[in-house]
Formats: structure tokens, C-alpha cells, sequence
């Protein structure tokens, strides 16, 4: 069932990437209008393969490399922040690669955290009455990962970060008062972080009122309410929004919920709304399921990770949150994003394959 809605995602994703990008796809590179297509399944075929690799790996192999994993992780995340070495788009530092090949290791970043907290509380299981063993070495790596990112700059991701590190920690059975309390001083870091940055400020001022600034800041908020009240109920059909066509920038990528509210309307956006909930409870289920701590926090870590960000995305097109950046998993445009997410989903089908075979053996 995992694999089947994973590819349903999926191909769901590609199709609506090749609505949303056909019009910027003539106007910002003169070419045909399946160009970002095209890359994006070049993108989807190399998920395919991550996705089809760890879900038959054993996902218990992955432990010996999670302090190997984070540390790479680290070492590309300042590497972005180097002169010459990383990538600058936007004003924004967050891409490695060699020629058109490129990719940003914020994603490699959310899967290399879930792999570490979830080794480091597996084998500290009898010590979760210890923060200073359990709770404060998986703050301490969040908030320097978080400082990183944030120097790129890469806000939203933080905030994903330190709500799954949160989750597992509950997860593993740390106490509630304790991550409340870190919960709070991780909210006050971000509101601060935010206010600080000028164009981060502004992002909090449009969310606030967009039509301050209705031609500026809140634009992409206006056009993205816009386009899914258009969709109504059925929508206007595949291939015929009006918001793709210059209205709302990043439609094809962060912006593409509302792309498909406005084609396939409440009834489709809807039921992409189930489908990751349902991703929710089978990934809990894995989790509950899992013949090992290691597993069920690895599957409750990979679980939050994609419903988190899936709902910060849905919620940035609804106009309910403020604008984050973070694509839709499975859905948006992103090389790195799609790749990484189908690897990690591939991980969560392995837990949930082991744990099937080892109740078919017990039976």
C-alpha cells in the first residue's frame, strides 16, 4: 500500500508539473513546453531507483552510517556558504554540482538527521530519563543545523528539522515538559531569525495582510487564494489554469497546490490532502509495527518529516502560514527534493517489509 500511493504521488506529481511548467517553460527558456518536464521525470527516474534500492535494502544497515552521514552532511551544508564552491540563485546560497547537475543538501539534511536521533535514542533507550544523554545532543546538532541553513538562507527547512527532532524525541519517550520548553525556545529563535532578515520580515507583514503590499510581498499569497477559489468545487480542468501563465511565480514548485486547486478544484485538492494523511497512517502503522526501537523512530522520523512539510506547503498556498519556500513531497518541481523524499519513502517501505516478513515467519 505504501508503494502504491508512493507512485500514485508521484505520477500525480508529474502531471501536474507538466501543467504547471508549460507556460514558463516557453517564456523563461524560449523551448518547448515540456522542457521542466522532461527534467523532472529525469528527476522522478532516479527517485524511482533510490526509492526501489532502500526498500529493499535492510533498513538496520543504515545505523553504522548515521554519525558518517550526518558529518558528510555538515561538511556540504558550509560548503554551500563558500565563495566559488556553492551556488547562488536568488540571492540564495543552497546548491552544489557540476555543471547542470545540481543539488541542495538541506534534502540530504532532513533524511541524515531522522537516521542520527534515531540511532542515538534507540541505543539510549534506558537513559530517556537523562536529557542531558538524550534530549540535549539532538538539540545541540538541530541548532547547529539550523544555523547553517538559515545562513543560506533556509528557514523553513530549520523549522522542519526541529519539529521531527521534537516528534522523535516524544516518539522515544522523553519528557513532555522538557520538549515543551525547548518547543518554546525553538519558536522564539525562529520568530527572532525572522524578524531580523529584512525579506523574512516582510514575508510575516504579508502574511499578516497581504493586501498591504498586494503588487510586492503579498502577491504570491493574493494569486495563490486566487487560483484555488477559482478551481471551485471540479476545477477548471487539467492544462487550463489562468494563475500559471505569469500570475503566480513558482507555480510549477512551491506554489503548485494551488495549481491544483484551481484544475482539479476542492474535490482533487482534497483528496491530495487525504492521500497524505493517509501516507500518515501507514506510516504510523510501520512505525507501531517495526521489529525494532531503531525502526519505529527511523519510520516515525520519515513519517513527520513528509506530512510536516507537505502541510507547511499547503498551508503557505492556503495563505494560513507564512511563506516557508518548502516544496510539496512527491508534487512540487525539485530535483533534490524528489529524489530524496522517494529514497526516504523507499526506507519506510523496507521497515514496513520487514516487519511483514518477520510476522509471516512467526505465523
Amino acid at each position: 500500500m505504501l508503494s502504491l500511493l508512493v507512485l500514485t504521488l508521484t505520477i500525480f506529481g508529474l502531471v501536474m508539473v507538466l501543467s504547471a511548467s508549460s507556460a514558463s517553460s516557453v517564456h523563461q527558456f524560449s523551448s518547448s513546453p515540456f522542457y521542466q518536464f522532461k527534467r523532472q521525470v529525469v528527476w522522478a527516474t532516479l527517485g524511482a531507483l533510490c526509492f526501489w534500492a532502500a526498500s529493499r535494502i535492510d533498513y538496520r544497515s543504515y545505523r553504522p552510517l548515521a554519525k558518517p552521514v550526518l558529518g558528510l552532511t555538515f561538511v556540504l551544508l558550509v560548503a554551500v556558504l563558500i565563495p566559488g564552491v556553492g551556488r547562488s540563485v536568488n540571492g540564495s546560497n543552497r546548491w552544489l554540482g557540476v555543471g547542470p547537475a545540481v543539488f541542495q543538501p538541506s534534502e540530504i539534511a532532513k533524511f541524515a538527521l531522522v537516521v542520527f536521533v534515531a540511532d542515538l535514542l534507540s541505543r539510549r533507550s534506558a537513559r530517556m530519563d537523562r536529557p542531558d544523554l538524550t534530549v540535549r545532543p539532538v538539540i545541540v546538532v538541530v541548532s547547529v543545523m539550523s544555523g547553517l541553513l538559515i545562513l543560506q538562507p533556509k528557514l523553513g527547512t530549520s523549522l522542519i528539522l526541529g519539529s521531527v527532532a521534537l516528534m522523535m524525541l516524544f516518539v522515544a519517550g522523553a519528557k513532555v515538559t522538557s520538549l515543551g520548553a525547548w518547543a518554546a525556545v525553538g519558536a522564539l529563535a525562529a520568530a527572532f531569525a525572522a524578524y531580523l532578515e529584512p525579506y523574512r520580515r516582510a514575508r510575516l507583514f504579508a502574511f499578516v495582510d497581504p493586501w498591504a503590499d498586494p503588487l510586492g510581498k503579498g502577491l504570491q499569497t493574493i494569486q495563490s487564494q486566487v487560483g484555488i477559489a477559482s478551481g471551485g468545487l471540479l476545477g477548471v480542468g487539467l492544462g487550463n489554469s489562468r494563475s500559471k501563465w505569469g500570475f503566480l511565480p513558482e507555480a510549477h514548485s512551491d506554489f503548485i497546490f494551488a495549481i491544483v486547486g484551481e484544475e482539479v478544484g476542492l474535490i482533487g485538492a482534497g483528496a491530495l490532502i487525504l492521500a497524505f494523511l493517509l501516507l500518515g497512517v501507514l506510516g504510523a502503522r510501520t512505525a507501531l509495527h517495526a521489529q525494532d526501537r531503531f525502526g519505529t523512530l527511523l519510520a516515525a522520523g520519515i513519517t513527520g518529516s513528509l506530512l510536516i512539510q507537505a502541510f507547511l506547503n499547503i498551508g503557505m498556498a492556503m495563505g494560513l502560514l507564512p511563506i516557508t519556500g518548502e516544496p510539496l513531497p512527491f508534487v512540487s518541481a525539485g530535483g533534490s527534493s524528489l529524489v530524496m523524499t522517494l529514497g526516504a519513502a523507499g526506507v519506510l517501505v523496507s521497515i514496513a517489509r520487514t516487519s511483514s516478513a518477520a510476522n509471516a515467519g512467526g505465523r
